[in-house]
């Protein structure tokens, strides 16, 4: 596939997706870019090229909408109240699975596996969504090999992550998969990802 750069991550917005679920695989993954990997390019896409709000009210400007994106090598879905609506809707849905047969790797933050599921993209396969979603998981495939403990899972071409920070751990994985594990520990430093809650 001809991307015009060896790598190409589209991040797909959406009215009521959650705000780390994009930022936090943004952040690591335009890290790499921007520092160790300036052949690569990261961007936003939205299904018109509009503006989005994020479900606690963030207002995202994508780079470009889903017809003029262009090829892309990785696809971050994240997750968000706005799921609800998309993995019911059957236009999106199609649209998910033409996206699928022209990207070799798709990946979801959170409730993003929902959609994924919906459209019939985790059939048969082991995946993880946010600890509150796992039943509605099931209930949209059963077929579904739902991980419970795991912060992302890695299928070969598609990666689930749990919910919401979980994106960093899995955007930080995607790093090592495409980079080495090197420079996935050099994004981390870079970002300052070293969590120890606080309770």
């Amino acid at each position: 596939m001809s991307t015009g750069k060896p790598m190409r991550i589209g991040v797909f917005v959406f009215d009521g997706c959650e705000e780390l679920d994009v930022v936090g695989p943004y952040e690591v993954l335009a890290w790499w870019a921007r520092n160790l990997r300036t052949d690569t390019e990261v961007v936003t896409f939205s299904t018109d090229g509009a503006g989005v709000r994020c479900s606690k009210g963030l207002r995202l400007l994508p780079d470009a909408g889903a017809d003029d994106v262009g090829p892309l090598h990785v696809v971050v879905y994240p997750g968000g109240r706005g799921t609800r609506t998309l993995m019911r809707d059957e236009a999106h849905l199609a649209w998910v699975r033409e996206l699928r047969t022209r990207t070799p790797l798709l990946t979801s933050v959170c409730t993003g596996a929902l959609v994924l599921a919906a459209a019939g993209l985790l059939a048969g396969r082991p995946a993880t969504t946010h600890w509150g979603s796992f039943d509605l998981l099931t209930e949209l495939d059963p077929s579904v090999q739902p991980d419970r403990v795991a912060r992302f899972v890695d299928d070969g071409d598609v990666i689930t992550s749990a919910g919401v920070s979980a994106g960093i751990d899995m955007a930080l994985h995607l790093v090592a998969r495409l980079d080495g594990v090197t420079a996935a520990r050099e994004v981390r430093r870079g970002i300052q990802y070293d969590p120890h809650p606080p309770i």
